[in-house]
């Protein structure tokens, strides 16, 4: 998941010492992009969550998001075929919704996404394995999510608006899809600098209303 261009992250610092508070050991790792076959694999089940070598993938999952400056990484865009999400959202990305919120640091294995209801969305969204384009995608709303933690515990949020939008987005790679794959019209997709352009193609790629400057759509 990667913020589009010109909207920022408000340079906040990924805080991998909360999960990792005893390893300086990390490496930042290539993007697959587009086109690249780890990329339409499905990924395979990680089956043990507390080993020394799921840390280390996602120790280096982290340095590689911090070194790119997106929101999320699923471990196929780094070449590793494998379950794994880490992703965090700020405030300044989430909306007014109830379950809209912004989510510290998150780490998830093998997780699991479960829509409630039937109601989609359209907005934009932008990829790290994708670069420089942007597409208008449906999303669910609502959704209920889980996973397994790094200590082997689970966990389940549910969420809605910008931070469902995200969690659906990461999972997805998971399953060997890119978000061109869930577009329904290709005339709301194009390079990202043109597209914040067009005033009118931004107004119907998003659900809501877009001032000609809003650099919030896309994931």
């Amino acid at each position: 998941m990667n913020p589009k261009p010109g909207n920022t992250r408000e340079n906040v610092p990924l805080d991998a010492g909360t999960i990792f508070r005893h390893s300086r050991h990390m490496a930042i790792l290539k993007i697959a992009r587009m086109g690249h076959p780890v990329l339409h694999q499905v990924a395979a089940k990680v089956t043990e969550p507390t080993s020394a070598d799921t840390a280390s993938v996602v120790r280096n999952m982290l340095e590689t998001l911090e070194d790119v400056g997106g929101l999320g990484l699923a471990a196929p865009q780094v070449h590793i075929s494998k379950r794994i999400v880490v992703f965090f959202l700020p405030a300044a990305r989430t909306g007014e919704g109830p379950n809209d919120s912004s989510e510290k640091l998150t780490v998830m294995i093998n997780p699991e996404i479960e829509p409630l209801g039937a109601e989609k969305e359209l907005d934009w969204e932008a990829c790290l394995s994708v670069p420089d384009l942007m597409g208008s995608v449906p999303r669910y709303t609502k959704i209920k999510y889980r996973w397994t933690n790094l200590d082997g515990t689970q966990s389940d949020r549910v969420a809605g608006g910008f931070h469902a939008r995200a969690v659906q987005h990461e999972c997805d790679h998971l399953d060997g899809i890119l978000y061109p794959m869930r577009m329904e019209d290709f005339k709301l997709f194009g390079y990202s600098k043109e597209t914040h352009m067009n005033y009118d193609l931004m107004r119907s790629g998003s659900a809501g209303p877009k001032d000609a400057t809003d650099e919030e759509a896309a994931a």
